[in-house]
């Protein structure tokens, strides 16, 4: 009951701020210049500093195990891959393929993993380490997929190597991850001011990505949706774990280990993935409908995966 009233509380305050959102749209408090507005600014500002904060925050050398960062890697690059062939080859819509391939194995895990270990362990245990062999390659895998498959280029036109690199080159996420990486393995400490500023705006990075996610969903877009919707939360939130999980138990992780995979294989698809969406000129609807529905279905799947591994004695 503990565990499901934790996961609850952390992910219904989300699903709330969402619908807010979308009342706030209905009712003309904020229009698409809004959520236009929004997207860039944390596309571009409040999302590459909540990165950079993140990953100045995190001592990866401190509990440093190279073969389990491995893991995480090579795990989320099969998802990864794995969920574009198929897409490629059995989405029918293939406008809707970058999105679905990023919904599908891009997990909250920096935002909810730290948290929800931090309430179990009383310290944030291997997340930091998850975080590193995972997110900077969510991140990558996300502008790669997204301009690839950017359906206002045309899915089936071909894309020069040299367009793919340029797009990831120059683009707020990934550089803001490499400048988190090399702050904080060089242990740079910004002043007061600096660090203060940058917490403002890392701070309303998801709010500002929730309530623009809210307003821009449409229930007659999202039902048309309604298939790859549901098989892209499936996997996010059961698929993969029921591949993974057991092999990570037979590798022999355990209890801190254990629970940061089970963050980064099972938590909600991070809203993040719609800022990157349309600031990437993808529709939104695929994504923001998979944001919203993984949101409010892991409260329970998380809840049931963790109690099945406790009852094995694993946590």
């Amino acid at each position: 009951m503990n565990s499901l009233i934790y996961s609850l509380n952390a992910t219904v305050p989300v699903f709330l701020v969402i619908v807010v959102g979308y009342l706030l749209k209905k009712i003309g408090w904020i229009n698409e210049g809004f959520i236009k507005a929004s997207n860039k600014i944390n596309f571009t500002i409040t999302l590459p500093a909540l990165l950079i904060q993140d990953m100045m925050n995190n001592d990866f050398l401190q509990k440093f195990d190279g073969m389990y960062v491995v893991y995480c890697a090579v795990v989320t690059s099969i998802c990864f891959f794995a969920t574009w062939v198929g897409a490629k080859l059995l989405v029918k819509d293939k406008t809707i393929v970058g999105e679905f391939v990023q919904a599908s194995y891009r997990s909250s895990a920096a935002v909810l993993g730290a948290a929800f270990v931090f309430n179990i362990y009383g310290d944030t245990g291997m997340v930091p380490l998850m975080i590193l062999g995972a997110v900077p390659l969510y991140n990558v895998y996300a502008v790669l997929v997204l301009t690839v498959e950017c359906p206002q280029k045309g899915a089936s036109q071909d894309k020069t190597l040299l367009t793919t690199l340029k797009g990831i080159v120059t683009n707020p996420i990934i550089l803001s991850i490499f400048a988190g990486v090399i702050l904080s393995a060089t242990k740079v400490q910004f002043p007061k001011i600096i660090d203060n500023t940058i917490g403002n705006f890392a701070r309303i990075a998801t709010p500002l990505a929730l309530l623009a996610i809210g307003g821009s969903f449409e229930f007659g877009k999202a039902i048309k949706k309604a298939k790859p919707v549901i098989v892209a939360t499936f996997f996010k939130l059961i698929g993969w774990a029921m591949v993974f999980l057991p092999i990570a138990v037979w590798l022999g992780y355990r209890d801190e280990k254990l629970m940061a995979l089970v963050i980064m294989l099972t938590s909600p698809t991070t809203p993040s993935c719609y800022i990157m969406a349309k600031s990437m000129k993808s529709e939104g609807t695929l994504t923001s409908s998979v944001v919203v529905l993984t949101t409010l279905c892991s409260a329970f799947t998380l809840t049931a995966i963790i109690f099945v591994l406790k009852s094995l004695g694993l946590l």
